[in-house]
């Protein structure tokens, strides 16, 4: 291999490296997790697949069939994990229907793949394969384009006034869609699409280094100032609404539940509620959901001792320990079995 294939394998390389660290970070380590960490990491771990397999492909074209059947069967994964990360971010995500179109997809791949093996049919996955990919890729970023529209007009018009979370959805998408566009472009710059996984995820990586310097790795939404406030009269009406219905019916125990979905409940406009949550409360949707999530969870512990916590977790609405345990201790200050104990 002459120097310049050994830089341009580096390059591509370090990158396929860095997702994988990344992806591994937001699925095991990263504290105060939340659902959109798992689909991001995800992600970045289907798009290590899929790049490490032309990287080494590029410089090895004896590369095992197998792996290739890997490399691309993970491209499947690309496009849904894309549309609901960006999803879940906006709190707009039914976490029961992303779950299972996921296993869907993977059980579908594994059949397909066990009956059509790229090794023996090499032909189908090249051609028909190879460009319905492409196709499904691309049908999941325009959709979660779709779904980010309105960060898109502000990235326009406002741009000032893009918030934290907000500049992570444009960063996603925007790189998943470059190298998207990199492979379509052509079938053989797969070192080119190496470098776009190191320069997407060394952004990635800038972004939580400097909010960490800031302290402000918080995985909420920035509220927003709103000019026309919302009347008096209204607002206890509002509050009044959502204690009957979330005292009559524990809708807040729903682990799905959305900002959409409570609106709807309460009969109320989406963006009425979220000025009436960020505005007059001061707290983000989350916030305020697991603030009524960890009541339900201190009464479990107290009232339904025979109950694993990890089940007082799930019972109380939250989809995930992690999330349960950091949410439960940001909030009252101690870990669900200190809490029991008391």
């Amino acid at each position: 291999m002459n120097i310049d294939n050994q830089i341009l394998f580096f390059l591509s390389a370090i990158g396929v490296f860095n997702s994988v660290i990344l992806g591994f970070y937001f699925l095991f380590f990263k504290r105060n997790k939340v659902i959109s960490d798992v689909f991001l990491g995800l992600l970045l771990l289907s798009l290590s697949t899929r790049i490490g397999k032309s990287v080494f492909y590029n410089f090895n074209p004896q590369l095992s069939k197998t792996y290739l059947q890997i490399g691309l069967s993970a491209c499947f994964l690309i496009g849904p994990l894309l549309y609901f990360f960006v999803r879940s971010i906006l709190q707009n995500l039914n976490y029961s229907f992303a779950k299972y179109s996921l296993i869907f997809i993977i059980i579908m791949i594994s059949i397909f793949g066990f009956l059509f093996p790229y090794k023996e049919n090499p032909e189908i996955w090249r051609r028909i394969i190879y460009y319905f990919i492409n196709i499904q890729w691309f049908i999941f970023i325009v959709l979660s384009i779709y779904e980010a529209r309105q960060i898109f007009r502000k990235l326009v018009t406002h741009r000032t006034q893009i918030s934290y979370q907000e500049t992570w959805i444009l960063s996603v998408i925007c790189g998943v869609f470059a190298i998207w566009l990199s492979y379509t472009l052509s079938r053989y710059t797969s070192y080119i699409s190496g470098a776009l996984t190191f320069s997407f995820s060394f952004y990635i990586s800038f972004l939580l280094i400097y909010y960490a310097k800031n302290k402000a790795l918080v995985p909420v939404t920035n509220k927003e100032k709103y000019i026309n406030k919302i009347d008096e009269k209204l607002v206890k009406e509002i509050q009044e609404k959502i204690n009957i219905l979330f005292e009559t019916r524990k809708i807040y125990t729903n682990p799905d539940l959305t900002l959409s979905i409570l609106a709807k409940e309460l009969n109320i406009r989406p963006q009425l509620l979220s000025q009436f949550i960020n505005d007059n409360l001061n707290k983000s949707f989350t916030q305020f959901i697991n603030e009524y999530r960890i009541d339900e969870a201190k009464r479990l512990l107290k009232e339904s001792t025979q109950l694993k916590i990890d089940a007082v977790g799930f019972e109380s609405g939250f989809n995930s320990s992690s999330t349960f345990y950091s949410s439960f201790k940001k909030i009252t200050g101690m870990t669900p079995s200190n809490y029991q104990k008391t």
